[in-house]
């Protein structure tokens, strides 16, 4: 392990200085490309021939200051704003100078006798390519052959300036002393400085190569590189990353190689080491065939030993991710997408993340995955879906898998009436029919026996009916009805049958068997609704300011719900409960006879309930204020500012139950007293008094009563759970930008294909409040709030959390971020993010700092802005994600 060790650090160190050759092997210029927009770009072959209508060619020229000849007219000089045009060559310069017996053409720049600079460079094209700039040049229209020195030019993202280069006839360029920069100064910041080199069509050969920071050599150079130029993708080695990890050791990370399979597919193999012996491994593919689909598979494998030596937390860990998207137009009326995320339960853990140290990703518990097909069926008529998919929870090692589950529905249709129908509709033309089918296979069940037998033995599936039946109509012009009813069967391959075992106290017990067989039942029910809109509006108000009225709608709807009792044994979903002795058991604290459904565990419980006859109302309620617009100067405009929104109470009466007839009373809404602040609440009123439950004079626990509030003297119902939440920005500028820079980024992401990569670092992204730094915002603060309550037989609970996150900018180019939030039960401040950030111009400075907790850590990087050279950075990382004592 000692050697292991010594080997990574020794390897380290050797990669760091060949970081630039990193870049420039991966990069997209071409350098050939570059060299060609400094000179004219011929075919050679066309030279040789003395009647080549090349030869031919005028050379057109002229100048703003004078033109001046020779004696023998040889030599042509050109001063100020000079101009020279031979076929697709141009050539703009303060000077230039045209020898015609030689073919040779010189240009360059002249410097100011005031200013003492140097201006009016060449500037030069060669045919659909870009322009570039020199301190001078030399070029041979008879043979093509140039010569410039202090090329300045663009090339995507980057830039080459200085130095010396040489096009020869057979177009083959040499360079010397030429600076590669992605810094767009004229004197640039760094670059990468390519003492020496030839570039043809298909390679380049460099000598030393060496990185230049702010005009001081670095020690970070390769004594030659070879760069094959084949124009099409390629595979190749991918260099490692060095760093340090302070529970894993030293490590390379993402070592391995890139196979450009196809233009349509490509992979890539990774592997990462550490020096306590953990490794893990990737394949990751993205294929894309466009105008049809496109996605990308990735799969990982961990091997982890976690802690210091000796007592390692050593687990093997996998994840498995896919993602497929179709383009809308592949196919019109059908869809197929795939959201894969399946992994162990200690993969994020294990690996901090995949090694992002993302806490949100780390502390996740819930992780879920789809593949669904959906089309159109019968022009429109009938709609089929299917899917795939898998729930897990981490915490417990829990899976639910529906394998597959289906759906499929039918328009709503009025069967009685005629499409060339013409006046109105009679009252059964008003009848409306639906249908929809349902199937589902599922398994819900431990991770660890997934596969195993005992696990596939969990296997649920079932179908089921739907088929609602409805008319709707409008009484008095106010009143909206509603008249229809619900058949619901289902078909289930496995039911349950209880065994009990009574005691003598009186108390229980019992064991669930499985049976395998088809079984099905169906139930109904009539209902009937009536809704309308109350509207109520004040006087206008005269002393309040600028406000001028309150406005106040109520929507009242109530309906009514029959079905008869199917949780009545003789029906035959429902079965008594039957001790040892085949007698019925007996509920202590209701007196009644147990009794359990066949359905409770089948892939379709159905809703066989008892006989029901309620009656169910919602109250909805929307309060505005109309104010005065001090925007507007005539003193006339105003402004609605919503003050209630939806603010909504919901119940149920039951004519036909025995006791507790009245459900409990639930209520949510929102209110927007600012456009910056907005508050959401919610939370369930019980009508119900509690009385103490005892045992033998002893109190036990608070149970509920049958007997209402009011019959116990109370003037309020019991509040049974409250809960709101809200955010404030104190800067909307910065939520405003913010939001414009992610929904940029999704776009982006989106075009060029949703992998479940991206999704996670767009997921990161969204929930980092510093994801973007601009420093053109000074200052930023934002801080979300949420608060629940909740009662539930006399046991209070309070939770209520504090999450905050700022930015300010401590000069023009320094930024400082923080991400915190304060636990109240504990009394603590939960895991805080502080962040610096230094604007060098074309390069980034950041330091991230996790100052406590169990994923302690903190890393400053440098590196460059374009995406060009993304890989050109110099970091440094220490992380505590595992702390032990």
């Amino acid at each position: 392990m000692k050697l292991l060790s010594n080997s990574i650090l020794l390897f380290s160190v050797i990669l760091l200085t060949l970081a630039v050759g990193k870049a420039n092997a991966f990069s997209r210029f071409s350098l050939q490309q570059l060299i060609q927009q400094d000179t004219s770009k011929r075919d050679t072959s066309k030279i040789k021939s003395k009647n080549n209508s090349d030869l031919d060619k005028k050379v057109e020229y002229k100048a703003t200051d004078s033109v001046v000849m020779s004696k023998d007219k040889n030599i042509i000089y050109m001063y100020g704003n000079a101009r020279v045009v031979y076929g697709d060559f141009e050539l703009d310069a303060d000077y230039i100078r045209y020898d015609q017996k030689n073919n040779v053409i010189f240009a360059s720049g002249r410097t100011n006798p005031k200013t003492k600079r140097y201006v009016g460079r060449p500037i030069f094209k060669s045919g659909t390519e870009g322009s570039a700039i020199a301190d001078s040049l030399y070029y041979n229209s008879a043979t093509t052959r140039a010569k410039v020195f202090g090329v300045f030019s663009q090339q995507d993202d980057g830039f080459f300036s200085g130095g010396q280069s040489k096009k020869q006839a057979d177009n083959e360029l040499h360079i010397k002393n030429m600076m590669y920069s992605t810094c767009n100064l004229p004197h640039p910041h760094f670059g990468l400085m390519i003492s020496k080199g030839i570039a043809t069509e298909k390679q380049i050969i460099t000598g030393p190569v060496y990185m230049i920071i702010e005009d001081v050599p670095t020690p970070f150079a390769l004594p030659f590189a070879f760069f094959p130029k084949t124009n099409k993708r390629t595979s190749g080695i991918l260099l490692p990353t060095p760093g340090e990890d302070a529970s894993r050791g030293f490590f390379l990370q993402n070592a391995g190689y890139y196979l450009g399979l196809n233009d349509y597919w490509d992979a890539k193999i990774l592997g990462t080491i550490y020096t306590n012996g953990s490794y893990e491994g990737t394949l990751s593919s993205n294929y894309i065939q466009r105008y049809k689909f496109n996605g990308n598979i990735n799969i990982n494998y961990a091997n982890s030993r976690n802690g210091i030596q000796g007592q390692e937390n050593v687990g093997k860990n996998f994840r498995v991710g896919w993602s497929h998207s179709q383009n809308a137009n592949a196919h019109p009326g059908s869809t197929f997408t795939a959201s894969v995320n399946l992994s162990s339960s200690t993969y994020y853990t294990a690996t901090a993340a995949n090694s992002s140290y993302d806490q949100s990703a780390i502390a996740q518990n819930v992780s879920t995955s789809s593949i669904a097909y959906s089309k159109v069926l019968a022009g429109g008529l009938f709609n089929f879906s299917t899917a795939l998919s898998a729930n897990q929870t981490f915490s417990t090692k829990q899976i639910d898998l529906q394998l597959p589950q289906f759906n499929l529905n039918m328009s709503t249709i009025s069967p009685f009436d005629s499409k060339d129908r013409t006046g109105e509709q009679k009252w059964y033309q008003k009848i409306t029919v639906g249908y929809s089918l349902q199937g589902n296979n599922s398994i819900s069940t431990k991770d660890s026996i997934l596969f195993k037998p005992e696990g596939l033995r969990q296997l649920k599936s079932g179908f089921s009916h739907n088929i609602p039946i409805g008319m709707n109509f409008t009484l008095l012009k106010y009143l909206t009805f509603s008249l229809g009813g619900t058949y619901n069967e289902v078909w289930n391959f496995q039911t349950i049958d209880k065994r009990y075992t009574k005691y003598t106290d009186g108390t229980y017990t019992f064991r669930t068997d499985t049976l395998t067989g088809f079984k099905r039942a169906g139930s109904y029910n009539l209902s009937t609704s009536m809704s309308t809109k109350v509207y109520g509006k004040s006087k206008e108000f005269k002393n309040l300011g600028n406000i001028q009225q309150l406005r106040h709608v109520m929507t009242p709807s109530v309906s009514f719900t029959y079905s008869p009792d199917f949780a009545d044994p003789s029906v035959g979903i429902y079965k008594y409960g039957l001790d040892q002795n085949g007698q019925r058991i007996r509920d202590l604290s209701t007196g009644r006879d147990v009794t359990y459904s066949i359905f409770e565990q089948s892939a379709f419980p159905g809703s066989f309930g008892g006989r029901q006859a309620s009656i169910g109302f919602t109250l909805d309620n929307t309060t505005e204020l109309k104010v005065r617009s001090p925007k507007d100067t005539t003193g006339t405009g105003s402004r609605k500012i919503p003050i209630i929104q939806g603010l909504t109470f919901s119940g149920s009466y039951n004519f036909l139950q025995k006791t507790r007839k009245l459900s409990d009373i639930s209520f949510s809404g929102r209110s927007q007293f600012t456009d910056k602040l907005g508050i959401n609440y919610n939370g369930v009123l019980n009508p119900y008094l509690l009385r103490d439950s005892t045992n033998n004079g002893v109190f036990v626990q608070k149970l509920e009563d049958s007997r209402y509030f009011w019959q116990g003297g109370k003037f309020l119902p019991r509040l049974q759970s409250f809960g709101f939440s809200f955010d404030y920005g104190f800067n909307a500028d910065a939520v405003k930008k913010k939001n414009e820079n992610y929904d940029n980024l999704k776009g982006q992401v989106e075009k060029q294909g949703m992998t479940p990569l991206k999704s996670e670092q767009l997921n990161a992204i969204n929930r980092d409040p510093n994801a973007f730094v601009d420093f053109n915002i000074p200052w930023n603060f934002a801080f979300q709030y949420s608060f629940n309550y909740s009662n539930i037989l006399g046991v209070s609970q309070i939770t209520n959390t504090l999450n905050f996150n700022g930015d300010f900018n401590l000069t023009p180019k320094w930024k400082f971020t923080f991400n915190a939030g304060y636990d109240f039960k504990n009394n603590g401040l939960t895991p805080m993010n502080i962040a610096i950030y230094r604007d060098l111009h074309c390069w980034d400075m950041s330091v991230n700092w996790i100052p406590y907790g169990a994923y302690k850590s903190y890393s400053v990087t440098i590196k460059v802005k374009s995406s060009i050279l993304q890989d050109l950075k110099l970091s440094k990382r220490q992380g505590f994600y595992n702390t032990y004592q």
